[in-house]
């Protein structure tokens, strides 16, 4: 396989890649085009949108020009990008199977992944069912049984669910970046029940001073001041404009407490955990005992439900956790991980991705879901009889 080339059906060696001509045929019978991408992509997009668990595992270089690089990571990015630079029609189903690199304690920073990217389906819960429903299939098409730990969980109820408690979008912005990782939420959770401090970010006298006033003018006036005194050029990194800002947000969220009424209930919202077939009943429960309003995104949810019994998928096994997501910062909506076993490594991750490819560069928003399947996971899983890797 070329440096540059996007699939391949060889793994080091020369040896055939298991599954591929499983998937393959899979793919093609699911309606999903083949899309190769380079093995070395521009690191940007990366940095900008992955999120850190990401971010600190992604091998970097320089370019000739001095452009930042890195080995191809995942594909979500890389096929969102060639649909672009295509400027294919909607909807379009991109099919993928190669190597990505990552650090990873105790697996090879090379592995690879298989896939679907759904660009484009306006009926998001048919198409957030549909990838939960092929990503099964994918699985079986490898000589996997059936998966012992399914799990999903919806970062729009999430959202929804802290505007309605009207926390400033600081705030929000923060919850939702934690969403998934369960120790940064509770940080963030426990921050936001503790007692208010005088001056809690320490600053110097005079900026607080002008913090307290609101006079955003005049604070980046005084920023100004202390880069010239520093001898920090104006065109290196933030604006004056920009640290005052960030300073005022920071001071409203270091300032910002919770009530504890509403911090019981996102508590009882975060515990939430149950199977698939019962969520929709708990989140309607959760919605008449708290007055908190899901709105759209349990409506989402209720149809994606219904879209995937529709699809011969039992919903028994599968376990909704309110708290769960996944540590890459694009997703959305739903998300989900399958595994061979509880406690095991993810098989298969997956989720919706709205905002990501205008974010990208495409002109108007783009709806999007997919998965990507783990396939040296996969292998093991398979070697071992299902029992996962431990």
């Amino acid at each position: 396989m070329s440096l540059l080339s996007g699939s391949g059906a060889a793994r080091p060696g020369g040896s055939p890649a298991p599954f591929d001509a499983a998937l393959a045929a899979l793919f093609a019978d699911l309606g999903a085009v083949t899309v190769e991408t380079p093995l070395l992509q521009r690191a940007e997009p990366y940095l900008d949108t992955a999120g850190e668990d990401l971010r600190r595992r992604i091998f970097l270089t320089r370019g000739e020009g001095g452009e930042t690089l890195c080995l191809r990571p995942d594909f979500t990015i890389p096929v969102c990008l060639a649909h672009i630079e295509g400027a294919a029609g909607l909807p379009q189903r991109y099919a993928y199977n190669g190597s990505v690199f990552r650090q990873r304690r105790g697996e090879p920073a090379e592995f690879r992944q298989a896939g679907i990217e759904n660009l484009g389906d306006e009926n998001r819960a048919a198409a957030d069912s549909q990838a939960l429903a092929e990503a099964l299939a994918a699985l079986r098409a490898c000589g996997l049984p059936e998966p012992a730990a399914v799990t999903v969980g919806d970062q729009a109820l999430f959202e929804a669910f802290l505007t309605a408690l009207d926390l400033p979008a600081g705030w929000q912005r923060r919850l939702v970046r934690c969403f998934g990782r369960d120790d940064l939420l509770e940080a963030a959770l426990a921050a936001l029940s503790r007692e208010a401090d005088s001056d809690p970010l320490d600053l110097d006298p005079a900026v607080r001073a002008l913090l307290r006033t609101g006079d955003t003018t005049a604070l980046a006036d005084h920023v100004r001041t202390l880069m010239d005194a520093g001898g920090l050029p104006p065109n290196r990194g933030r604006t004056p404009e920009e640290i005052a800002e960030r300073l005022v947000e920071k001071m409203a969220l270091a300032n910002t407490r919770l009530r504890s009424t509403y911090l019981d209930r996102l508590r009882a919202f975060l515990a939430l955990d149950c199977p698939l077939d019962e969520a929709t009943t708990r989140l309607e429960a959760m919605e008449a005992e708290s007055g908190v309003e899901f709105g759209p995104a349990l409506e989402l949810f209720r149809a994606r439900a219904a879209s995937l019994r529709a699809a011969g998928v039992d919903l028994g096994p599968i376990r909704y956790r309110a708290a769960f997501g996944r540590t890459l910062d694009y997703y959305t909506g739903l998300v989900f991980e399958i595994a061979a076993a509880p406690g095991t490594p993810p098989l298969v991750g997956g989720g919706r991705y709205d905002r990501l490819v205008s974010y990208l560069g495409a002109p108007t928003p783009i709806p999007a879901v997919g998965f990507a399947l783990d396939l040296d996971r996969i292998a093991a899983a398979v070697a071992a009889g299902g029992e996962g890797r431990p």
